[in-house]
């Protein structure tokens, strides 16, 4: 995988990033570059996208062409060392591990600050709370957090969600480890809202090792006040945001998002939540994936513009 180092920010913020986050933001791979390029060079609003553990940035690619056919321009981002495919992310899980919060959202933020208009930011369960982190850093024109991993202050932990999360913490070595899912794993943590053959189908197409240290950063959130899994939820640049629930997810039921809606909405914006019928975490990628990102969408268009077709947009194509 190639990577360019990260050159003149436009209104850097990179006296925000500290120590360890500085040093490990300092490259971006060249698809990211690019990416953020064709946006740049669209004149349209970004929408940028941020997945979450045991998935890659490539679990959107469908999103982006709904988002681009609407007239937006879609930036899909990784995580730090992100594989570009599922073969090699399963050929290598050792890239994976070692990979903090504030590591990656210091990363996802230094190439945000690449963009020349502030973009959307949409993120699922760990992207969500990612997507939470860069909200609350200013760096959203408007959010949208689909099952959002906790943050320091929600306290509702269902039984299901220390089920799906003990694949990880069960063993404190897995700390600094990449921990892939097995296939019922995946079935029960993800899959559990749709048949056996298209879990299976989700499994094969998508899963990947995922890092075990944020899943001990979120967990540990609500008894360490330098948590990591932290959230500047009151800030007045954070933008609007809509939270999207899955009714029937076991990773990050219902309980933790309304949780994490009650925080966001002290916010003085706008803070809205959607329960998504029959949904399990794998929303965003099962055959009703287009329903959520429609709804996200529709919520993105109430306070947005766009400034382009699709067609320019995925051409590569500025405004003419």
């Amino acid at each position: 995988m190639k990577h360019e180092a990260i050159a003149a920010l436009p209104n850097s913020g990179v006296n925000r990033l500290s120590g360890k986050g500085l040093a490990e933001a300092s490259t971006i791979t060249e698809h990211e570059a690019a990416q953020v390029e064709r946006a740049n060079a669209s004149g349209a609003t970004p929408v940028v996208f941020v997945h979450g553990l045991w998935l890659l940035s490539s679990s959107w690619d469908r999103w982006v062409t709904l988002f681009e056919d609407a007239g937006y321009v879609g930036v899909t981002l990784g995580w730090p060392d992100d594989p570009e495919t599922v073969a090699a992310a399963r050929e290598h899980p050792e890239v994976f591990a070692g990979k903090g919060i504030v590591q990656i959202a210091d990363y996802e933020e230094a190439i945000i600050r690449r963009l020349n208009h502030k973009p959307v930011i949409i993120g699922h369960s760990f992207g969500g709370l990612l997507t939470m982190i860069l909200a609350g850093r200013g760096l959203a024109a408007a959010s949208v957090a689909i099952s959002p991993a906790p943050f320091r202050g929600v306290l509702p932990l269902p039984i299901s969600a220390l089920r799906a999360a003990s694949v990880a913490l069960r063993n404190p070595a897995n700390w600094n480890r990449a921990v892939p899912l097995t296939y019922e794993q995946f079935r029960y943590s993800f899959a559990n809202a749709v048949g056996e053959d298209e879990a299976k189908e989700l499994y094969l197409g998508y899963s990947v090792p995922g890092a075990g240290e944020p899943l001990f950063q979120a967990a540990s959130a609500n008894f360490n006040p330098w948590s990591e899994a932290k959230v500047n939820s009151t800030n007045p640049e954070r933008g609007p945001m809509l939270i999207i629930s899955a009714d029937s997810d076991h990773t990050v039921p219902w309980a933790i998002a309304n949780a994490s809606y009650k925080k966001q909405k002290r916010n003085k914006g706008v803070t809205e939540i959607v329960k998504m019928p029959g949904r399990g975490h794998a929303l965003t990628i099962d055959a009703g994936w287009r329903e959520v990102a429609e709804k996200a969408l529709e919520f993105v268009k109430r306070f947005t513009t766009t400034t382009i077709t699709a067609r320019t947009a995925r051409s590569g194509g500025g405004l003419r």
